[in-house]
This record gives C-alpha cells, sequence and structure tokens, in this order.
C-alpha cells in the first residue's frame, strides 16, 4: 500500500485501541479522534488484526486514517476561488 504524500502517518501515527464490547477507540497525539462502534467497529478490528498478522503496519495505519474520515483519497476535487 502507497505511503501517504506528506509522511504522516510515520511522524505521526495514529493508536487504537480495541474494546471489551469490540467498540474501536482511535487516538491521534495522546487525543481521542474517533469512537467506531457496531458493525464498523467490528470489520476495522477485523481489518486491524489481517493487517498485523501480515506485519503490515502501514495497512493499519491507512485504516485506522479512513476510520477517522479524514483521509483523501485523491479523487477530490479542489475549490477555485
Amino acid at each position: 500500500m502507497p505511503e501517504d504524500a506528506r509522511g504522516r502517518l510515520v511522524s505521526d501515527p495514529f493508536e487504537y485501541r480495541v474494546t471489551k464490547d469490540r467498540k474501536v477507540l482511535v487516538s491521534r497525539g495522546g487525543r481521542l479522534v474517533v469512537t467506531v462502534s457496531g458493525a464498523a467497529a467490528e470489520r476495522l478490528a477485523t481489518g486491524i488484526e489481517a493487517a498485523e498478522a501480515a506485519g503490515d503496519a502501514t495497512a493499519v495505519q491507512h485504516l485506522l486514517a479512513r476510520a477517522t474520515g479524514n483521509y483523501r483519497r485523491g479523487n477530490e476535487k479542489r475549490a477555485t476561488r
């Protein structure tokens, strides 16, 4: 999986914690960014576990970035003023 263009996922990585009730708490810089619950949390936790089993830390960071909703895919139109 390609690295982000600015290298932010390496210099300031996301952290996560899966709770007993399978909620995923995503934080960055020691601050909680988002809490994912329900079916989305189950999919995220499964994806993270698979990526960690494969030893792919970059994939874990990309999954967490997508879960926050602040992840540019490169296909957004830029606003022109």
